[in-house]
């Protein structure tokens, strides 16, 4: 068998692509009190929920930057929005969650995209890197949530994007299962662990008690 030989510019390309990092967007609301879980502020007070998410967001933040194996970018519902720091920031486009996640999907640099969101607080790298291992020889990830929605989902974007986000029934016990069906048995899927967000009281005590907060 013949292996494929490259020189000057084709080689640079080549062995750029081989290099390139997976990007990990972490898709977030400006931290402002009440503009952020509304659900979860019903039941347990504005400044609590806000308390909550601003923690959340930047111990996310805190773990995931650092980490060599990818780039970690946030894109933020508010391009006004400077906290937290020390990471690469974007706008989202208006629209619903799928039309966001799609531009994101569309726009971001070159290589594997996996996005979450800021409100999963037992997120860890070991998931991310994990969900990343998964697109090596997977189209599409999803990483479910315990409430039938998804806390990531990741495109390998080669040589195809998908676009699975419409029709889904977003915020509801229907979303996971309208997304993959999207797909059309047109791309091979992984799944990684399933993990909960924190969208109203229960899930916050149950939170509660299994941090020790």
């Amino acid at each position: 068998m013949f292996e494929p030989v490259f020189s000057g510019r084709a080689a640079t390309s080549f062995e750029a692509a081989l290099r390139v990092k997976g990007q990990l967007i972490i898709l977030a609301k400006a931290p402002r009190l009440g503009r952020v879980k509304s659900r979860l502020a019903a039941d347990i007070g504005g400044v609590k929920a806000w308390g909550f998410y601003r923690n959340a967001l930047a111990q996310l933040v805190r773990r995931m930057r650092r980490d060599p194996r990818w780039t970690c970018r946030l894109w933020v519902d508010d391009g006004a929005a400077r906290w937290p720091g020390g990471i690469s920031r974007h706008r989202q486009i208006s629209g619903d969650l799928g039309q966001r996640m799609d531009h994101v999907m569309r726009t971001a640099p070159m290589g594997p995209v996996i996005i979450i969101g800021a409100d999963i607080p037992d997120v860890r790298p070991r998931h991310i890197a994990a969900a990343f291992r998964a697109l090596e020889s997977r189209d599409v990830v999803f990483g479910p949530a315990d409430d039938g929605g998804y806390w990531l989902v990741g495109f390998r974007r080669r040589p195809v994007t998908p676009s699975p986000f419409t029709p889904v029934r977003w915020s509801s016990a229907h979303a996971l299962s309208d997304t993959t069906s999207n797909l059309r048995n047109r791309f091979s899927v992984a799944f990684c662990d399933v993990l909960g967000d924190v969208d109203d009281g229960a899930a916050y005590q149950r939170w509660r008690a299994r941090s020790g907060a």
